[in-house]
């Protein structure tokens, strides 16, 4: 399902089985929710009760004083208090409206906070296959937009529909009760305002779903458009760019008009409707009380109760509205929640306080697609077998699709595999608990990513241990010592999203800074050289000599240079561990390492002048 296909879907209005789910976020404020359902029906009794003290005032007070049944200074002390009371009767209205407000406002904000942190959790949890498959904007949206619209549920809407349910029962109850007649020709519209409000909620739905598709389509295409804005500027596609965005704002534009239509429509529609019921019971209440039948006073209660009676229902449609969107958002986020997230992690693991750093493939197959019964051509990895010595420098080499970061993501646990053995100083990986196995492992990439932040920040990633002087330590082994002696803040400068202000060297050194202070026992290089300029490498490979010293280290080659430091070179050719040994027994066997070298290794050694590398001699920043 795309991401626009999924905002299209509409899902029920009310799903009870989605409603109780929801509900168990309110669970922790359930005593809050409690009040603010008393609060609701003393809402609706304050709402019914002044149209009634008109009746009272009236009926008790003025008429008698002016049909001479009661005395004038009478009459006026009753009508003083039929007025105390109605003042009484709105501000116990508004201060009870104030603290609904405040509580359930209070539970919603909470309670989309707990869901928040939930579902970012969850997303913590879930395995990098789920976000192969799986754009982020729809994830980010999933947070943000979708958990908006279920704390306007819970913060306003149930509130309302709660309210105004309430008050329209309260209202047709007392109706009944002062004059049955009156109350069923008040109600004599609502068949009318229920069919208008059907046509409306089916039209807005539809208005809805389009904008929803709409804005999904601007944000996809801002994300993609403003990401490759140097791609839009380079080859002038900023005319087709603007033609194309002015397409898919134009769908939303006449969405919205749409559903503004609809509104326009309806609430005079409902209103015309509702002045019908008021004229009607003018019409018939006016004869009845030219006929003694009924009371003035009753009368006027009848004009405001049928006047106050029909705007709950326009909010109550507005809330349909409302209520169908939660619910389609809270589809999305539970099918989100549900998503299976393994642990990873044994009943009883290992225990991993420090590690000799021997790694051993046995037998390995490992297939992306089809997890559970790959076919021949899914295996990634097939029938994979070797072995690293502790503090051996391997270095694994290969065609694009050979397998090699495969290889490194099985050993992380970020996958797992189908058949074989992965072990660590002899134990199976899957023994060990994944997050206290990866931080015996430093992984520098060949795209470096840097957080919004500092440099200090993005250097020890919270890790406790690694205090500001460790920090500094390790980027000036690195090589960034004169470059943040230049910077004013030092490490503590700003780092923008992604380290976009820094070059791709130093946010490549920073990285390298990143492993280096955590000290790892396993290094991992995947091809974290390939983007650098020539005088940045060289400062990579003084600081690579200290990083390999005394540790396991694997390194997914591109350079030559990173292919001199290996003990040994594993090749990887269609899936399968082709070769092994060192540069020169490779080079003997005249295989597939050696057209890899003619293709590409004898180009970069005729660029930095050397014929031949010698594995055995050591590297300096002259090589």
């Amino acid at each position: 399902m795309t991401a626009h296909q999924e905002e299209e879907k509409l899902g029920k209005i009310y799903d009870s089985r989605l409603a109780a789910r929801l509900i168990q976020y309110l669970g922790p404020y359930r005593k809050r929710v409690i009040v603010a359902l008393v609060l609701s029906l003393a809402v609706a009794v304050l709402e019914a009760a002044g149209p009634y003290l008109f009746h009272i005032g009236i009926d008790s007070a003025i008429d008698p004083v002016v049909h001479h049944k009661l005395a004038l200074s009478a009459g006026i002390h009753l009508l003083g208090w039929v007025v105390i009371a109605y003042l009484a009767a709105l501000l116990l209205s508004f201060s009870t409206l104030y603290g609904q407000v405040l509580i359930m406002q209070t539970v919603g904000q909470r309670a989309m906070y707990d869901l928040r942190r939930e579902i970012f959790g969850h997303l913590q949890k879930l395995p990098l296959s789920y976000y192969d498959r799986t754009p982020v904007g729809r994830l980010i949206t999933r947070v943000t937009t979708d958990v908006d619209a279920l704390n306007d549920l819970f913060a306003s809407g149930v509130v309302a529909m709660l309210n105004d349910t309430f008050v329209l029962l309260g209202f047709v109850g007392v109706m009944l009760w002062l004059n049955w007649r009156l109350a069923l020709l008040t109600l004599a519209v609502l068949p009318l305002i229920m069919v208008v409000t059907w046509i409306f909620r089916n039209y807005v739905r539809d208005a809805n779903r389009r904008i929803r598709v709409s804005i999904a389509r601007i944000n996809s295409f801002l994300q993609e458009h403003i990401s490759g804005i140097s791609v839009v500027q380079l080859f002038n596609r900023e005319r087709k760019a603007r033609e194309q965005f002015e397409e898919r704002n134009r769908d939303y534009l006449e969405a919205y008009k749409d559903a503004i239509k609809a509104f326009a429509l309806f609430y005079p529609t409902v209103e015309f409707l509702a002045y019908v019921a008021i004229a009607l019971v003018f019409w018939y209440g006016g004869g009845q009380v030219l006929t003694g039948a009924v009371q003035v006073g009753v009368l006027v209660a009848f004009m405001q109760y049928a006047q106050r009676f029909f705007r709950p229902i326009q909010d109550l449609s507005e809330k349909f509205n409302t209520l169908q969107t939660a619910m389609a958002s809270s589809e999305r986020i539970f099918r989100l929640l549900d998503e299976p997230a393994p642990s990873l992690a044994p009943e009883h693991p290992h225990r991993l306080d420090g590690i000799r750093g021997e790694i051993e493939f046995r037998n390995v197959w490992f297939s992306y697609r089809n997890a559970a019964h790959p076919t021949d051509e899914d295996w990634v990895l097939r029938d994979v077998s070797f072995r690293i010595n502790p503090g051996e420098t391997i270095a694994v080499v290969g065609h694009t699709g050979a397998g090699k970061t495969t290889t490194i993501q099985l050993l992380l646990r970020f996958y797992e595999i189908q058949r074989g053995q992965i072990l660590l100083d002899g134990i199976d990986i899957r023994e060990f608990d994944p997050l206290d196995l990866r931080r015996h492992f430093g992984v520098v990439l060949q795209d470096p990513f840097l957080f919004t932040g500092t440099i200090e920040s993005n250097v020890h990633l919270g890790t406790q241990g690694i205090d500001s002087e460790r920090v500094e330590e390790a980027l000036r082994e690195v090589g960034l010592g004169p470059w943040i002696d230049t910077l004013p803040d030092g490490i503590g400068t700003q780092v923008s999203e992604r380290g976009s202000t820094f070059s791709v060297g130093q946010r490549q050194l920073i990285s390298f800074a990143r492993a280096l202070a955590h000290r790892p026992e396993i290094l991992i290089l995947d091809e974290a050289t390939s983007s650098v300029d020539t005088h940045t490498e060289l400062m990579i490979r003084e600081a690579l000599e200290r990083m390999f010293s005394g540790r396991t280290s694997i390194v997914i080659a591109h350079r030559l240079s990173t292919i001199q430091r290996a003990d040994r070179i594993l090749v990887f050719h269609k899936s399968r561990l082709r070769e092994q040994g060192t540069h020169h027994e490779l080079l003997a066997l005249a295989g597939i390492y050696s057209r890899l070298y003619q293709l590409q290794y004898r180009d970069q050694e005729i660029r930095v002048g050397a014929p031949s590398p010698d594995l055995s001699a050591p590297l300096t920043a002259s090589d």
